[in-house]
């Protein structure tokens, strides 16, 4: 294809820390998080108004003008269309783990000197959770990057009773298909209360701006709590945002 004299968008990579927070801002889905750093997918995606700007830390992206393949909408509209097809799909093989479970805590599990499980839904991967699954209804949701659980070793005592768990990685997941994700979730689920636990490294912090940005795609404005982990195991913050 030829290329034109365009404005689109630079991205440093040495200012770069791979946080993510440029991915869910970016609404054609032309930046993704490859090998650890923000980088433009394709140069047709970038319509080079710079709405990914605002939302990197680190000023590592800015709008040059130099050759590029000519933004193409349509090419977006058919890229994004194939990112959003349901998960379903994905997995002709039928596999277990999309099979929807409510679960009870494990009976007798103090007995053996354990500490009983406070998980009540399978699957808990954000990938696999249907928007439309009974347990969402009136739920506490609990959204948490997947190395909480490893970090904080109460997790199960203290973060997730009574709540229904969606797990996944905001650095090396698809942030455009949580985006669409939690915006069918915020549409057709009447969500009581919102809780996200997240890691302090930076990354863990776009999860905060895939919440917002599917608040905005839904049309919902929602109150969550944030709980901040340390990756040796503490709780260092809690905070109260509004969508």
């Amino acid at each position: 294809m030829a290329k034109i004299l365009r404005k689109i968008i630079e991205i440093d990579e040495e200012l770069c820390d791979g946080c993510g927070q440029c991915v869910p801002a970016c609404e054609e889905g032309a930046i993704q998080i490859i090998d650890g750093k923000a980088r433009l997918v394709a140069e047709k995606y970038c319509d080079g108004l710079g709405a990914c700007l605002g939302d990197c830390p680190k000023g590592a992206i800015k709008i040059v003008e130099r050759e590029a393949e000519a933004f193409d909408e349509e090419a977006v509209k058919e890229y994004l269309a194939q990112k959003q097809k349901p998960q379903e799909e994905k997995l002709p093989c039928g596999c277990p783990g999309s099979h929807l479970k409510i679960l009870s805590p494990v009976a007798g599990a103090k007995q053996k000197g354990e500490t009983p499980s406070a998980l009540s839904n399978w699957p808990i991967q954000i990938k696999l959770v249907p928007p439309h699954a009974p347990f969402l209804k009136d739920a506490h949701l609990l959204v948490a990057a997947d190395c909480v659980g490893f970090s904080y070793p109460a997790f199960h005592q203290n973060i997730l009773p009574g709540k229904i768990l969606m797990v996944g990685c905001p650095k090396f997941d698809d942030a455009q298909e949580y985006v669409e994700k939690f915006a069918q979730i915020f549409r057709s689920q009447p969500i009581k209360e919102l809780t996200l636990a997240i890691m302090e490294v930076p990354c863990c912090h776009s999860l905060m701006g895939i919440i917002n940005k599917a608040c905005e795609l839904a049309g919902k404005k929602i109150n969550y709590r944030v709980i901040i982990v340390s990756a040796d195991g503490k709780i260092v913050e809690e905070k109260e945002f509004s969508s």
